[in-house]
């Protein structure tokens, strides 16, 4: 099944897919130990960064050799596209989806990116997901207004997208204060949209608010500050700990900490 046939199928049972993003081999192993045990999809998101740091053709090689090693169904996504360039060579390199990413652009500019991304898109029948609103990076202030309806369907309808991230109070990275998703707004986008909608930033989102979301509306829930965060605590910690030089050795018990992590998420969003 594709991912555009998957999230098609989402809208219509009012349920969400998990994206992580994944930085190296124990990330990605982590991952998807978990969708193989809890028995549920998943969708695997390289960052522009990341592709700098694995490679573009290594990454993928690796993430599709694993997909078939834990007999997981997985998905390859481009999360945060800054550029055409980027889509299509990601396209280029076997990925199922992209994200092109002019939100801090115009609405007239944003629309004519992404309408280009989504042209480049349909000749490999790839899914094509976009961002309209604020939804604050790393360092930026995380308090905004939300996206706006008529611009959310103004948006859909001019672009031709497959997906749409909103800002209903989520943010990148970790939040100063619990959030509070604007679950009203979430439901009228929902209302006058036919597109996946996707919740970037779900690090540290109380469980509740996210069923809730997944309820109003949430087709695809974003997962990454806290995956780099997990396994970076526990690899300090073994290591502050032991003079253990075996990678070998010390890895695993990150990985176990990721795969532990990703599964209970897997959980929260599939009740």
């Amino acid at each position: 099944m594709t991912l555009k046939e998957k999230l098609t199928a989402c809208i219509k049972s009012k349920s969400a897919l998990l994206a992580v993003n994944f930085y190296n081999f124990e990330t990605l192993k982590g991952l998807l130990l978990a969708a193989q045990s809890a028995g549920y999809p998943l969708i695997l998101q390289l960052s522009e960064s990341s592709i700098q740091y694995l490679g573009l053709n290594p990454a993928v090689a690796m993430a599709r050799a694993m997909i078939k090693e834990y007999q997981v169904e997985a998905w390859l996504h481009l999360d945060h596209g800054s550029s055409l360039d980027i889509v299509k060579s990601c396209l280029d390199a076997g990925f199922d989806s992209v994200m092109i990413d002019a939100s801090e652009q115009s609405f007239e500019e944003n629309v004519r990116i992404t309408k280009q991304a989504v042209h480049l898109a349909s000749s490999y029948n790839a899914h094509v997901e976009a961002e309209l609103g604020y939804v604050a990076k790393l360092g930026q202030d995380q308090q905004a207004e939300p996206t706006p309806v008529q611009d959310a369907l103004r948006f859909a309808e001019l672009t031709g997208i497959n997906a749409l991230a909103i800002a209903i109070g989520n943010a990148h990275g970790f939040y100063k204060h619990t959030p509070n998703l604007n679950q009203t707004r979430l439901k009228e986008i929902r209302a006058v949209t036919s597109c996946a909608l996707v919740l970037h930033g779900s690090s540290g989102i109380p469980d509740h608010q996210l069923q809730e979301a997944i309820h109003n509306g949430i087709n695809k829930i974003n997962l990454a500050t806290e995956t780099k965060n997990c396994f970076m605590k526990k690899l300090k910690s073994l290591l502050s700990e032991s003079d253990e030089i075996d990678l070998r050795k010390v890895f695993p018990k990150a990985i176990q900490d990721v795969q532990e992590l990703i599964t209970r998420k897997l959980e929260v969003i599939n009740r």
